[in-house]
């Protein structure tokens, strides 16, 4: 087994800025379960983070999310379904983390779980279309999800989660979202080392060491 000098660290976002929201809610009880595996977690609050491309990227809340993603090795998406899919003040925080900054990339190679509640029946809408965006950013989705139908009913007043099916399949996804990180920690340098990357790199490579005699010449 591979072993971290220090804890997992795993980032959570959740797609609802209401007072009492269910996602977020959902994310807090996967949090503290996680937790209990051993994991560090961190919380991306959305409030006031501006709409995608409506402010420079150097704005506080942008760069706020874009550090946490980089400080992350494991992620959890928890959205409401709202008209068949996943929320807008979700994919606003994923459309600020770019794939690349410069020869960083914040999203590739962690690993990733998604979440997803309903007022009514059981969907899954939402959490499959969070998996098509989590291969897009080229994180490591896991396989286990949790889908919480009739969310209203299945929390306590104080914001726990109650003991049901359900609590029990988030208890599933972070062990297994836990055991998905600490088994690709130090693996992922290998498995996310492209052929085309490399090519590119090379020839970046090969167009600087031009420029450079070049230089040399002309002086």
């Amino acid at each position: 087994m591979t072993t971290f000098n220090h804890p997992p660290r795993i980032l959570f976002l959740y797609g609802s800025l209401r007072e009492g929201s269910y996602s977020r809610l959902l994310a807090e009880e996967a949090a503290r379960i996680i937790e209990e595996f051993g994991a560090e977690v961190r919380f991306y609050n959305p409030r006031d983070l501006p709409i995608h491309g409506s402010v420079p990227d150097t704005h506080p809340k942008v760069q706020e999310l874009r550090e946490l993603s980089l400080w992350s090795e494991g992620q959890v998406w928890s959205s409401p379904e709202m008209h068949g899919n996943f929320t807008g003040i979700l994919k606003n925080q994923i459309d600020w983390i770019p794939l690349s900054i410069g020869a960083v990339r914040p999203t590739q190679g962690r690993t990733l779980a998604v979440m997803q509640v309903s007022g009514g029946s059981q969907s899954f809408n939402a959490v499959n279309t969070l998996r098509i965006l989590g291969r897009w950013m080229r994180m490591f989705t896991i396989p286990n999800q949790s889908s919480v139908a009739k969310v209203y009913q299945e929390f306590n007043e104080d914001g726990t989660m109650k003991d049901s099916p359900y609590r029990d399949r988030v208890v599933d996804v972070m062990e297994e979202l836990y055991k998905f990180t600490l088994l690709l920690h130090d693996k992922v340098d290998y498995l996310t080392d492209r052929h085309s990357e490399r090519k590119e790199k090379a020839a970046k490579q090969t167009i600087r060491v031009a420029n450079t005699a070049l230089e040399v010449n002309a002086n």
